[in-house]
């Protein structure tokens, strides 16, 4: 079923505010691994392996940001609605119907009957709202969920299948928002416990597969639901998955991933490097690729430290970076560098790429100043103390390293001197939550601009410590308005302040790029270029 809208007033808001929170997404090379009909017909059964970097150390979907977690507890929830990865547009899901108010601040979400979850609940409204009542007490790493919601008044079950959502003021960001994995819907004993519980043995979900086994940095292990038959209105298959099994193995050396995807070990592999493309290429592997919408990888500053208060600062490692460089030496065929703080996939993205050039003379103009003065090591000084700063980052994709040391040179030929510092992938959100660093190199991808408001707002998390400025207002504005035209503007602006204040310094678009052994047809990216594993047949 569609949406239906309770007016046209209604149904004109609620098309301005899907047309621009549903852009075209387009996607670099095919939309799924091994999706062509060469198999033959389409078959059950059978265990998909599936190779990741990295472990995020928690299994629950509503508090998991990495990609290579993500993979796997995404097909442990529905969501609400779905977006279409082709079209951008929001299709039903769990909710057959919604019905937005003229003024975008109410949403009312009719859901199928008949839908349960692992333990043999039922998914009714009362569910969604122990869901949508807990996400903002989930804490630290449930920001991107809580950014979602915030702002929320109610939620108000309205009959056992009707749920209503009502937001303090308007929301335009909110359809698209249900779509995510962040706002997957978990069964009502899961939502009421301790977010750590939560991370560490799993949640119940309504979802095709169920997490049968987790051993950290080792492996999560998911079942197939048997009787699954609520699936997404954009999927192919109606009723339960046709795999039996799926394994995703923690497999940090990207050149064993490959290694072991060639030699039959594994079935698939994430973050496919540019270095291991050749090997892959022409055997018994395609290598599928899709742009991320959202935050572009780059140096995300702590605006609150003493030495980055100083906007030349700030703007001088901007210029002094060559984004080229980076994206041809490091990372996958096809990505592109940063022209803007939003990748250029997301909607309403606007090409900053003027503002984004290598200029190394600007660079130390800037410094110079600044204050920080050229030192006998190379690395500038200022009373004293050298323009030394430490960058955080984890080992969840295998461009991160070799990135970061191609940056860490280009700064220090004009005088910044760049300490490279590893985490544990479960230490980057509370050291970004804590403020005990000086620059963390990351990305957060979403398919709405609204990711800008979750990432740089101070009244949410406001990791980055960027001080109270009219950005605030901008980014408050683009999520109030349903006037499609008047929010792209609102949000052109807001790239604008971010990009040439350097509050983080934009550095190359993720492209995700997988490989998969050519038996595996049907493993299909979804609008937030993550996978989608209830079409997927071995065969």
């Amino acid at each position: 079923m569609t949406a239906h809208p309770v007016s046209r007033t209604t149904r004109r808001a609620a098309t301005a505010a899907l047309l621009t929170t549903s852009f075209l997404l387009t996607a670099c090379g095919s939309g799924g691994g091994g999706s062509d009909a060469g198999g033959g017909r389409a078959r059950s059964g059978g265990t998909l392996t599936f190779a990741v970097g990295s472990d995020a150390g928690c299994v629950d979907p509503q508090q998991v940001a990495s990609n290579d977690t993500i993979y796997s507890v995404r097909q442990i929830v529905d969501s609400l609605t779905d977006q279409d990865p082709a079209t951008g547009k929001i299709v039903p899901w769990l909710a057959k119907s919604w019905d937005i108010s003229s003024d975008a601040t109410t949403f009312t979400f009719h859901l199928r009957s008949g839908v349960t979850f692992s333990d043999g609940s039922k998914l009714t409204a009362q569910v969604v709202k122990d869901n949508f009542d807990a996400v903002p007490k989930l804490g630290a790493l449930g920001t991107l969920a809580e950014g979602y919601l915030s702002g929320v008044k109610s939620t108000t079950v309205v009959d056992p299948l009707t749920v209503r959502v009502t937001f303090q003021q308007p929301n335009a960001q909110f359809l698209q928002a249900t779509s995510t994995h962040s706002l997957g819907i978990e069964s009502s004993a899961s939502a009421k416990q301790s977010p750590q519980e939560k991370c560490s043995q799993g949640v119940v979900g309504s979802g095709p597969f169920v997490l049968k086994q987790y051993v950290q940095n080792q492996s999560i292990t998911l079942t197939k639901r048997t009787g699954y038959a609520w699936g997404s209105s954009r999927w192919t298959k109606s009723g339960e998955a046709y795999l039996d099994k799926v394994v995703f193995k923690v497999v940090p050396e990207a050149g064993v991933r490959a290694g072991s995807l060639q030699s039959g070990q594994v079935d698939a592999i994430s973050s496919v490097g540019k270095a291991n493309e050749a090997a892959l290429k022409g055997g018994q592997v395609t290598l599928e690729r899709r742009a991320n919408p959202g935050v572009v990888f780059g140096l995300a500053f702590n605006n609150s430290r003493p030495v980055l208060k100083d906007a030349r600062v700030r703007q001088a490692i901007g210029f002094a970076i060559d984004r080229k460089q980076i994206a041809d030496t490091v990372f996958p065929t096809g990505t592109q560098p940063a022209t803007s703080i939003l990748a250029h996939t997301t909607p309403d993205y606007t090409d900053l790429s003027s503002d984004l050039t290598t200029d190394a003379a600007k660079a130390k103009s800037l410094l110079d100043a600044a204050g920080w003065k050229a030192g006998s090591d190379g690395i500038r000084t200022k009373d004293g103390k050298k323009l030394s700063l430490t960058v955080d980052w984890i080992p969840n994709s295998a461009t991160n390293q070799p990135a970061l040391e191609l940056i860490q040179q280009q700064l220090k030929a004009v005088g910044v001197g760049l300490t490279l510092k590893q985490l544990q992938v479960t230490q980057l959100a509370p050291t970004l939550q804590s403020g005990d660093y000086d620059a963390a190199w990351s990305n957060v991808t979403r398919a709405d601009p609204d990711i800008l408001r979750s990432s740089f707002s101070t009244g949410l998390a406001n990791f980055y410590r960027v001080p109270a400025t009219p950005l605030d207002t901008v980014l408050t504005g683009q999520a109030a308005t349903t006037d499609a035209t008047k929010r792209g503007q609102l949000v052109e602006q807001a790239q604008q302040l971010i990009v040439r204040n350097a509050y983080d310094v934009p550095v190359v678009e993720l492209q995700t790029q997988i490989g998969v052994a050519k038996k595996v047809h049907n493993l299909n990216f979804d609008a937030s270029s993550r996978i989608q594993l209830h079409d997927t047949w071995i065969g």
